[in-house]
């Protein structure tokens, strides 16, 4: 019998999250100085469910991105973190989960601070957010010290200052972090958006490190996605929710390549982060119709690529529950430019359940990507990752 491809591939995970222990800003941030402002859990009779409290406000449930294998459908969620699947929050756990599930390596990314660290902004004192920020980076690397070889840990940054953003880029990095978690909509907090020059010793700083910049789905303000609904019921609500946030990458992917930021950063590489690939090589045709058809090129001589072509040299997708669409995305673009990811433990993820239509990942790889070339197959489960996150396997 041939071996299984997650038997034979050291698979590198490219989209997990960490459910953040009950006491990573208590333990590391003085509550003598900051007192209930500092985030920290309570029980809220009002749910009947454990929830964080962020600058003395009620904020998420402590389980409720923790749905992997969970009874009932998303949204609906584990009350607590000791209700939940123990991989989302618990080291050793994490780590049977991915033998489980045939996953040699993670990526890592948070929950609580959002994934592009707006929710910090629910803080009013600048020295307590950055600290919030440390305390998380700091925690991430502790967490993934158990077995570093398997895990790649992400740093979040404190995107509201542009200098403490350079300076927490080197800090993290000195401590084992191999990427930079960015919001790709500052604009939605009021700060210029990413193409605007503001960002530029950010980028450059990325780029000189060898850092990869990832824009994760949902790393804007969310409020308004929060408040849509299609007059269909919760669920329906949840589904439309969940899949706008996916193809919102979409604008990132305009403004990197089309703001020249690609042009400008020719050696920084950019990863969309859970959206999947599948309507990426209509994006890529339509980009490039649009800057020869606009006279684009005329107006940018500078700019002498083509945006597919930029998107070729520094961008990358991930994708996971995604079929024929990914089959038809890599006959079409190649391979060198996507990721698998499990999304574990997300609402999303490749998570087997009572109420998940997923299969176990490593059954998911075999059944849908077996039809692709090996070559193929190490790109988008293995190398791709190695060298955007400058990771050893």
């Amino acid at each position: 019998m041939a071996e299984m491809i997650c038997d034979r591939i050291k698979v590198i995970d490219s989209d997990t999250h960490v459910s953040e222990p009950e006491t990573l800003w208590t333990d590391r941030i003085s509550t003598r100085k900051w007192g209930d402002l500092v985030p920290h859990v309570i029980f809220d009779p009002e749910i009947n469910e454990d929830r964080w409290v962020m600058g003395g406000k009620k904020f998420m449930p402590t389980a409720g991105a923790a749905m992997a294998g969970w009874k009932s459908p998303p949204p609906n969620h584990p009350p607590s973190l000791k209700e939940a699947d123990h991989g989302s929050w618990e080291i050793r756990e994490r780590l049977q989960r991915m033998d489980e599930y045939g996953m040699y390596a993670q990526v890592v990314y948070p929950n609580v601070g959002g994934f592009g660290s707006g929710n910090f902004l629910q803080l009013t004192d600048d020295e307590l957010r950055l600290d919030c920020v440390r305390a998380y980076n700091d925690f991430l690397v502790e967490w993934t010290s158990v077995e570093p070889s398997r895990f790649i840990p992400i740093m979040a940054m404190p995107f509201w200052d542009v200098q403490a953003c350079v300076d927490e880029m080197q800090r993290a990095y000195d401590r084992g972090h191999k990427g930079v978690l960015m919001t790709n909509q500052p604009d939605t907090f009021g700060l210029p958006r990413i193409t605007d020059q503001h960002w530029d010793p950010l980028w450059n700083q990325a780029q000189d490190m060898g850092l990869s910049v990832n824009f994760h789905i949902g790393s804007g303000d969310l409020t308004q996605v929060r408040d849509a609904n299609v007059d269909n019921g919760r669920q329906a609500a949840y589904a439309k929710i969940t899949v706008k946030l996916f193809l919102d990458n979409s604008n990132a992917i305009l403004d990197i390549i089309l703001g020249g930021m690609c042009h400008r950063f020719p050696d920084l590489k950019f990863v969309s982060v859970e959206s999947g690939v599948g309507w990426i090589p209509y994006l890529l045709e339509a980009m490039d119709w649009q800057w020869k058809n606009s006279g684009c090129h005329e107006e940018h001589p500078e700019m002498d690529l083509l945006p597919s072509e930029y998107f070729r040299r520094q961008c990358y997708g991930c994708f996971w529950f995604e079929e024929d669409s990914v089959i038809k995305a890599i006959e079409q673009f190649g391979s060198e430019n996507f990721m698998f990811e499990t999304d574990f433990p997300h609402p999303t993820s490749m998570s087997p359940g009572p109420n998940s239509i997923a299969r176990n990942p490593k059954q998911h790889v075999e059944e849908v990507l077996s039809v692709l070339p090996e070559e193929d197959l190490l790109n988008v489960l293995q190398r791709n990752a190695a060298k955007v996150y400058n990771f050893q396997v």
